[in-house]
């Protein structure tokens, strides 16, 4: 059974900065990408930033510049180095995963539990 696990959340000032991990683990056959959703209450869950595992990456407007997602091939994780994080960054962020099972021949979704981000200003 196919598990995201994340990591890195927490309380952290404007300005500050936090980094954040996500280790799938669990019957891969393949991963074809993962990324990094935020939801913020009263919000719809919108996409962060993605990364393929040919190294693609693209992100959203609002956090360009400011936020990269890098992945260990190795460790089936990927990471979110979020800087000069602002009140607005304020979520719980979810990894997701496009990931092949070996026990399926197609990609399947799968999600984190999320991790709250909380920016003070």
């Amino acid at each position: 059974q196919v598990q995201l696990v994340e990591s890195g959340g927490g309380l952290v000032q404007s300005g500050g900065s936090l980094r954040l991990s996500c280790a799938a683990s669990g019957g891969i056959y393949r991963i074809n990408a993962m990324g990094w959703y935020r939801q913020a209450p009263g919000k719809q869950r919108e996409l962060v930033a993605r990364i393929t595992w040919s190294d693609t990456t693209n992100y959203q407007d609002s956090v360009k510049g400011r936020f990269t997602i890098f992945r260990d091939g190795a460790k089936n994780t990927v990471y979110l180095q979020m800087n000069s994080l602002k009140a607005e960054d304020t979520a719980v962020y979810y990894c997701n995963g496009n990931i092949i099972p070996r026990t399926a021949d197609w990609a399947v979704p799968y999600w984190g539990q999320g991790t709250q981000v909380t920016v003070s200003s």
